[in-house]
């Protein structure tokens, strides 16, 4: 009797696939817009006087959400009358829905793992499963439906979404975290081009070395962002720290009671990117709006400012003129400008890779310009993000200028950049007397110790000193100095003038000014071609190793090289073995390989090899 299964063809696994990325994209803004919705409620219940009922809560609980996607949102109930906007959003939500986008596309994605039975049990193999771009598109129609529904329902509460926000940039923020998630499950490749794009870009993209400089320029130009957004928030904590009792204020006369300083403290710590965005804006130069009608700058505060009160804000400067101490703040994007420059010398000229093959001065020019070019980029988009209108009077301009910040952030980082990288190129260059690339004596010529080599020769004394150098270049990294004795230092340390010797005496001697590697192995004893008896194409001698009288094999020598490679290897090796009688006695039973050896019969047949 055959048991049958059922077989589902592969265009039915591909429509169930895609199905499933469906419900991934629906379930993973499912799970975003709960989240907030319990966290929503919380507050809620834990105060003592809500404005109204749960579905209230529940629709600014979907609000939030949409505004954590960069909806815009809009407030009816004003003293006014007249509906006022809200635009700016706290970026610390945004990472919620994107990560979970982000991991629904990945999971998706993904090639199931289910193993192959037979060629004819009809086995799925990753070709079943959806395509990347039916993975992407099914990921973000299941993830834009749940936020149609989510705007809808936020209608009547008091805080709904734009309509047109739902277009841009909700959904160009939702498909691109699900492509950044397709791109990871593909393994983040770095190409092929695009079959529409112009054929030049298609081989500059082919070849290995343009995706190495892009990526350098990537590196370098993430590196400056970083250290903006550092420098910002340091800027903004400190301002915090001298102006704390009017922070102190602000954040005690927003709520009376604890649920909701809690919600206000939460608030803030939402918009803390933001304010590390606007003190970088600040440090740039063209700082941020305070309304339509005030500026400030570290040159100073311009006009009469319209503040809301919030803790965050005490952070201001005051009005007048810039203080040296607000001049200080144009360290930050000196120091992203360096950052630049120090990443994109560490790939121009590795320290590990020979001179030679060193970037050229055009090729470190052109990466530290890219990235930039990079850094102006990202600082548009972000500084673009950080802030937003508030209402439609004064407060209609709230946060910084994305079109002025973002040439600023190009100007520093090249002007201050490009010239950086070429001077920290031709330092990490420099000549091998200051000793701190790995490959001067290696990769250009021999060191000390090799030359003695040759000039001694001997298969046992390559072996040995091969052994020591695996050692030491094991070692070298955990060590430090004293490690690794036979190699260049990369450290820049030209004070030191001695060495640790390699003898057993463990006494220190000069280093030798021609060389500045020194052997870590003993010197040996007489060369085999000083010995009697020795020929060219002579055999080697059947006696055992502690017979002979040759001093390499002797006790102090195997001492001196033993202790040599304990000294390279950082102590991890024991110390010497002591001969003990026992050993001695033994050895001439181990000399023979196969003790049950038995000599042949003197009547009997000769045993063959």
């Amino acid at each position: 009797m055959t048991q049958r299964s059922p077989k589902v063809t592969v265009r039915q696994n591909r429509t169930l696939a895609l199905l499933s990325a469906l419900v991934k994209g629906a379930v993973a803004a499912g799970l975003g817009l709960g989240s907030l919705a319990v966290l929503v409620m919380v507050v809620w219940i834990s105060s003592p006087y809500p404005d109204s009922g749960p579905g209230g809560a529940l629709r600014a609980a979907a609000g939030v959400w949409l505004l954590a996607h960069g909806a815009g949102l809009v407030r009816p109930d004003t003293l006014s009358g007249v509906p006022a906007p809200v635009g700016v959003v706290p970026l610390l939500l945004v990472l919620g829905p994107v990560w979970l986008a982000h991991r629904a596309a990945r999971d998706a994605a993904e090639a199931p793992d289910e193993p192959r039975e037979g060629p004819r049990e009809g086995a799925r193999s990753g070709a079943a499963g959806p395509s990347r771009a039916g993975a992407f598109c099914a990921v973000t129609a299941g993830y834009l439906l749940v936020v149609a529904g989510a705007a809808a329902y936020a209608r009547g509460g008091p805080l709904y979404a734009d309509p047109g926000a739902l277009a841009f940039p909700v959904a160009p923020l939702v498909a691109g975290a699900a492509a950044a998630g397709v791109w990871t499950a593909a393994g983040r490749p770095l190409g092929p081009a695009p079959s529409w794009s112009p054929l030049a870009l298609q081989e500059a993209v082919a070849r290995t070395l343009f995706r190495r400089r892009a990526e350098a320029a990537l590196r370098s130009a993430a590196a400056g962002l970083a250290m903006l957004l550092g420098g910002g928030a340091l800027l903004v904590a400190v301002a915090l720290g001298r102006n704390a009792a009017a922070a102190q204020d602000a954040f005690l006369g927003l709520a009376g009671d604890w649920s909701g300083r809690i919600a206000v403290l939460l608030l803030a710590a939402a918009l803390v990117p933001n304010a590390a965005l606007w003190g970088a804006a600040y440090g740039l130069g063209p700082g941020f709006s305070l309304g339509t009608g005030a500026t400030a700058t570290p040159l100073g505060l311009d006009g009469t400012p319209a503040l809301p009160r919030f803790p965050l804000l005490a952070a201001v400067p005051d009005q007048g003129a810039g203080s040296p101490a607000n001049w200080a703040a144009l360290a930050v994007p000196v120091a992203a400008a360096l950052a630049v420059a120090w990443f994109a010398a560490r790939r121009a000229a590795p320290a590990d890779v020979p001179r030679a093959r060193a970037w050229s001065p055009r090729e470190t020019v052109l990466v530290t310009g890219l990235a930039a070019l990079g850094c102006g980029v990202g600082t548009a988009l972000l500084t673009a993000v950080a802030g937003g209108p508030l209402g439609t009077g004064e407060l209609s301009a709230f946060g910084p200028v994305w079109w002025l910040t973002a040439p600023a952030a190009l100007v520093w980082t090249a002007v201050i950049g490009v010239p950086a990288a070429l001077l920290l190129r031709l330092w990490r260059l420099r000549t091998p007397g200051w000793a701190w690339r790995r490959d001067v004596g290696e990769a250009d010529e021999p060191s000390t110790a090799e030359v003695r080599q040759e000039e001694a020769g001997g298969a046992e004394e390559a072996e040995e000193r091969e052994q020591g150098q695996g050692a030491e270049e094991g070692a070298e990294k955990d060590v430090g100095d004293d490690a690794a004795p036979g190699r260049p230092r990369r450290r820049w340390s030209p004070w030191r003038r001695w060495r640790a010797a390699a003898g057993g005496d463990g006494g220190a001697v000069p280093a030798d000014a021609a060389s500045p590697a020194a052997s870590s192995v003993p010197a040996p004893g007489p060369a085999p071609e000083a010995a009697s008896g020795f020929e060219p194409y002579d055999f080697l001698p059947t006696d055992p190793w502690h017979e002979t009288g040759d001093p390499w094999h002797g006790g102090a020598a195997r001492e001196a090289r033993w202790a040599s490679l304990k000294q390279g290897s950082g102590g991890l090796m024991a110390d010497f073995p002591a001969d003990r009688p026992a050993d001695r006695a033994g050895q001439a039973d181990r000399a023979d390989p196969v003790p049950d050896r038995r000599a042949p019969d003197s009547g009997g047949p000769e045993a063959t090899p």
